[in-house]
């Protein structure tokens, strides 16, 4: 990691809970990601959340939660979990993943 890095490039792990399955939430994340600057994944897991790791700009990390609160138009989100990670600087796009 480059000298400074910690302070500029934030990274997330989140867990989004309701319906959030079967209402495009993946793909519109990708979309959402992409706009902000931010790499990582998306993926649905078997339990019916979507989980996502991002890296980026702390100001676009918190935009990209903000947005997850909200989702897409046809999603209902009632929790998101969200827990810091350490900035890892491998990722260089935004892609949804295998389901988990």
């Amino acid at each position: 990691m480059a000298a400074g890095q910690a302070s500029t490039v934030k990274r997330i792990h989140a867990v989004i809970a309701g319906r959030v399955q079967g209402v495009g939430y993946r793909a519109a994340t990708l979309r959402e990601a992409i706009r902000l600057g931010v790499v990582g994944w998306v993926a649905n897991r078997a339990d019916g959340a979507v989980e996502l790791e991002a890296e980026g700009a702390p100001a676009a990390i918190a935009a990209l939660v903000a947005w997850c609160h909200r989702g897409p138009r046809h999603a209902e989100v009632t929790a998101v979990e969200v827990s810091p990670q350490p900035p890892r600087g491998d990722a260089t796009g935004f892609t949804v993943a295998a389901d988990r």
